[in-house]
């Protein structure tokens, strides 16, 4: 096998490039070519990749120079940002405790929690439009430096007014960190992209324990204030470490500036120690970036509106889940938070009751089970497709609420737990890498906004479901759960594109996939479906 490596510009008619033996004119090359002869089964050299193109995209550049330093580093520092769960985590924490402290009725702790999702759900598709207006960057670094202000801000809160307007400001900022994911996604190479964005995962799942191992030790000494102000240390870690991110090649070249997308593809180049594709950058300019009638065309409306669904469920259960946890860790068992329930109809609504450290310990190891989700959705996930790891998630939840119904013991609690807990953070996680591969650039940040506002109009109902529907019927509050995730189960079904082994779309004005013919994406054998 010999490969040349073109070193002066050539042309070539459109027989020859479809002729099966040809010779190949070159007019007006002063310099030589070089053959390089290749051993048998020998991969062609990275330095010779897109040797026959003129002209080459972001997404051919990508793969290209593939997996290396640059994502290492760019998975940690969009991690850190990733491990606002942190901030997340804390309201299952915080809600009893204020309950206690400032005996605030049953209500007024749901309005804590939902405050927060409120303020997600309004500023979603803001920060999206933002990210794709401006740049997945630009998005991304006033949101979190947002968050980490009024989170520290919170801590001084002195009644409860003022620690219900900052939380809900804390919120509108956490409604932009999944712009991390988008700015992620766009620098990894296909084959490398579900398990990357699965992995990055593990610091949402970081977050959450090392929150509940904070509450261990802030809560009985130093207080709930020193917790929330100690929760925004990741936060305080990725503000310093932002101006090092770059801004996405795939957003320049859709807005027109082509130096600085070869700027950094050439910089990631260096930093991974691999070459460059041969030829001009394609710019694809589109001034329309970031418009909401783009997620209804006709090629994406039933997507959009079922991964809207997807997502609200996602949340619903993810986070009720959550709050559900502490309340059947104090009670024992599902039969006993019925029958206390009944026993303190009569008694004050104000009636309350910090965690021990056993219900703290409990809370751990349900946490641990971020981790196991993790596992199973990254070694199902390229095997049995997107869609069906989504629906599987939501079908092993469903089943485990129902479980619960069952009288069992604190240690069988713990272990339904812990297995719900897994695969609906696996499923929340395959939406993660679903939704950002479905959409064009154009419309990507966007897309990926408005799916997680309506997940947090999920989070926003789901403390009244956990927290006050208990309180008149603990097996209508399972159901509710349990009937809501069987349906995302069949939504996931239903979707219309499987996304596993295809590349990033980049225009919103071509159809799916159509940038992507003939680019080398697949093998001659693999499923174009």
């Amino acid at each position: 096998v010999v490969k040349f490596r073109r070193t002066g510009e050539s042309s070539r008619s459109d027989e020859d490039g479809i002729s099966g033996g040809h010779e190949v004119q070159i007019e007006g090359v002063r310099t030589e070519l070089e053959p390089v002869e290749l051993g048998d089964g020998a991969a062609v050299p990275k330095e010779f990749a897109n040797p026959t193109d003129d002209t080459f995209m972001v997404e051919d550049a990508v793969e290209a120079i593939g997996f290396g330093k640059f994502q290492w580093k760019l998975s940690v520092i969009t991690g850190l940002a990733w491990a606002n769960a942190m901030e997340m985590m804390i309201l299952s924490i915080l809600a009893p405790q204020l309950h206690c402290e400032w005996r605030l009725p049953s209500w007024q702790v749901a309005l804590l929690t939902s405050v927060v999702f409120v303020g997600m759900m309004s500023s979603s598709t803001l920060w999206g439009n933002i990210s794709d207006q401006y740049g997945r960057k630009t998005g991304l670094k006033i949101s979190v430096l947002w968050t980490l202000y009024y989170g520290i801000l919170s801590g001084f809160a002195p009644i409860y007014s003022w620690i219900l307007v900052l939380r809900g400001l804390v919120g509108f900022g956490i409604g932009g960190v999944p712009q991390s994911v988008t700015l992620y996604a766009e620098f990894l190479p296909m084959k490398a992209r579900a398990k990357c964005i699965l992995l990055i995962e593990v610091f949402w799942a970081l977050g959450t324990v090392f929150e509940v191992l904070l509450a261990v030790v802030v809560m009985p000494t130093l207080g709930w204030r020193w917790l929330l102000i100690l929760s925004a240390l990741p936060l305080l870690l990725f503000a310093g470490l932002c101006f090092w991110l770059p801004e996405s090649a795939r957003y320049d070249v859709l807005s027109g500036n082509q130096e600085k997308a070869l700027a950094t593809l050439k910089r990631i180049a260096t930093e991974n120690g691999a070459p460059m594709p041969l030829g001009k950058l394609v710019i694809s300019r589109q001034e329309d970036r970031g418009k909401m009638r783009d997620l209804f065309s006709p090629h994406f409306r039933w997507t959009t509106l079922l991964l809207w669904f997807i997502w609200f469920s996602n949340a619903f259960s993810y986070y009720g889940l959550v709050l559900l946890t502490t309340e059947l860790f104090q009670a024992g068992d599902v039969c006993s938070i019925s029958s206390r329930r009944q026993e303190v109809k009569a008694k004050c609504s104000l009636t309350c009751e910090y965690l021990t450290e056993e219900d703290y310990t409990d809370l751990l190891w349900t946490t641990l089970s971020e981790f196991p989700g993790v596992l199973v959705t990254l070694w199902i996930i390229d095997r049995i497709g997107r869609k069906k790891t989504m629906a599987l998630s939501f079908l092993v939840f469903s089943f485990c609420s129902l479980l619960l119904f069952l009288c069992v013991g604190r240690n069988v609690l713990t272990v339904l737990l812990f297995i719900a807990r897994a695969f609906i953070s696996g499923g929340f996680q395959a939406a993660y890498v679903y939704t950002p591969e479905v959409y064009p650039t154009a419309t990507r940040a966007l897309g990926l906004g408005t799916c997680s506002g309506m997940a947090r109009v999920g989070a926003l109902i789901t403390p009244f479901i956990a927290q006050v529907m208990l309180e008149s019927s603990v097996y209508l509050t399972l159901v509710v759960y349990s009937g809501c995730c069987l349906l995302a189960a069949l939504a996931s079904c239903f979707l219309p594109i499987e996304t596993k082994g295809r590349g990033l779309q980049e225009s919103s004005h071509k159809e799916w996939g159509q940038e992507m013919v003939g680019r080398g994406s697949h093998s001659p054998g693999e499923s174009q479906e």
